[in-house]
């Protein structure tokens, strides 16, 4: 009997799509779920009629493959990976492959990766981005691990791959040993984070200043989408603003309770980030954001006590603002791309990973969450220069950055005299200024550091490393 090219294990929603995905372009699949009811209604169902096998025990699965086996796990990220392996492992061979395709924590992976070679297994954390419908359609995957093993498995993965519209390549790269594809889908949630903290900011100084309608910002931000903005998060967020609530007739944003929640990646991005020195604020502060929101209780009871300012927008320019806040917005993404990039640069020299930065902004053109106009120019801008220390060098973002920052400052200030928070979007401005400013006030933060710590200083005017007495 014909044994079939790949399997999968779970069932999800992600994983059927994936399956389904798989198949389409050519591939027989095998399929385990721990549930076998859940088996049962997909070959029933979406994969009725499809070159799927059903399989009801983890032996049965392994036997249903060619060799060597290529097996993908889309469980949930934790001790369910390392349970799935284990549930699995004695019936593999030498030069079979695990891919976990999981949102797992990428020092996880470093280790399954050491653990499993050293059986002979190979092994690779591959990042997938594109929710249910990327993993269906073409989503954006970033493999990390055997280079070899991917080679192996690399004509499936081009195959079920977004391909970007501008040159019809597919979103899928190997990216690096070790956890790197991980790490790198890490990143690319941090900016997805940032991201979306950001476009809500925009909604809600809009809001407060110039009391739009949901069908005001459904038209502002698919006007925004036709730019330089152009996203698929902004096109969804478009969307979001058109949709009515059956129960009351009221767009269902206005009734959706304010506090959002999160998986875990945002945060893994904030902590690394710290331990690497790599300075993200805007993403950081869209981590913050969400915690904050999720204070709904506290916040409630604060703004009954806690006062802010009395002001409201009087300028006679409505679209005055709106513009400001589109050129606002636009910088502030520049700026958190940038950080998440710069971050990707520092883990790639820490962890050994060498990073090919180009290839990563490209392979998110399409697919993933976080694909935008921005990214192409984000590849070209390492196409130019693939040492380039931080994006805000690259000549075409200079001139962004140059040519927006009276209305990013004046949309800030407005937020500020309205009371208004614009945690990320402030944060990216000072990351800005911070980063275009040849002294920065630590020399006085030093200064303290020896008073107290004996911790040292250079000076400015002759090379060694000193310590005063203070008093």
């Amino acid at each position: 009997m014909k044994k079939q090219d790949f399997g999968m294990i779970g069932l999800g929603v992600m994983g059927q799509n994936f399956v389904l995905n798989v198949e389409r372009n050519g591939f027989g699949v095998a399929v385990y779920n721990r549930t076998y009811s859940t088996t049962e209604e997909y070959i029933k169902g979406p994969a009725s009629e499809k070159n799927i096998k059903p399989t009801r025990t983890p032996e049965e699965f392994i036997a249903s493959l060619e060799r060597p086996r290529r097996i993908m796990l889309l469980v949930k990220a934790g001790e369910a990976v390392d349970e799935t392996i284990q549930q699995i492992l004695s019936y593999l061979e030498k030069g079979d492959l695990i891919i976990d395709g999981g949102n797992s924590y990428f020092s996880d992976t470093e280790r399954r990766v050491k653990e499993l070679e050293g059986r002979g297994i190979n092994f690779i954390g591959m990042g997938v981005s594109g929710g249910e419908e990327g993993a269906l359609w073409g989503p954006s995957l970033m493999p990390g691990g055997s280079e070899k093993a991917y080679r192996d498995i690399e004509p499936i993965m081009i195959a079920v791959s977004a391909k970007a519209k501008e040159d019809g390549a597919p979103c899928v790269t190997y990216i690096g040993g070790g956890g790197s594809g991980h790490y790198v889908k890490m990143v690319h949630n941090g900016i997805e984070y940032g991201d979306m903290q950001l476009i809500a900011e925009a909604y809600d100084l809009l809001k407060g200043a110039l009391g739009l309608s949901a069908r005001d910002f459904s038209d502002i931000f698919s006007e925004w989408n036709k730019g330089e903005l152009s996203s698929f998060l902004i096109e969804v967020t478009a969307k979001v603003f058109k949709k009515i609530d059956n129960d009351t007739g009221k767009p269902l944003v206005d009734v959706i309770l304010d506090k959002a929640g999160q998986k875990g990646t945002g945060k893994w991005t904030s902590q690394n980030a710290h331990d690497l020195g790599a300075a993200i604020p805007t993403i950081t502060a869209a981590v913050d954001g969400r915690i904050l929101s999720s204070l709904k209780d506290e916040r409630v009871r604060a703004s009954k006590i806690l006062t802010g300012p009395k002001a409201k927008y009087t300028s006679s320019s409505a679209q005055k603002l709106i513009d400001a806040v589109r050129d606002a917005l636009y910088v502030s993404k520049i700026c958190s791309y940038a950080q998440g990039m710069n971050m990707l640069k520092k883990a790639s020299e820490e962890y050994h990973y060498n990073l090919n930065l180009g290839a990563i902004s490209k392979i998110w053109r399409a697919g993933c969450i976080i694909r935008a106009r921005l990214l192409n120019d984000i590849t070209n801008a390492y196409q130019r220069n693939s040492d380039l220390p931080n994006l805000l060098l690259d000549k075409q973002f200079q001139e962004a950055m140059n040519s927006r920052q009276e209305a990013w400052r004046f949309a800030i200030q407005t937020a500020i005299g309205l009371g208004i928070p614009l945690p990320a979007m402030s944060a990216s401005l000072a990351y800005y200024d911070s980063y275009r400013s040849e002294k920065l006030p630590a020399n006085l933060i030093q200064a303290q550091r020896d008073f107290f710590g004996a911790h040292t200083f250079e000076r400015v005017d002759k090379p060694g490393i000193f310590h005063a007495e203070w008093e």
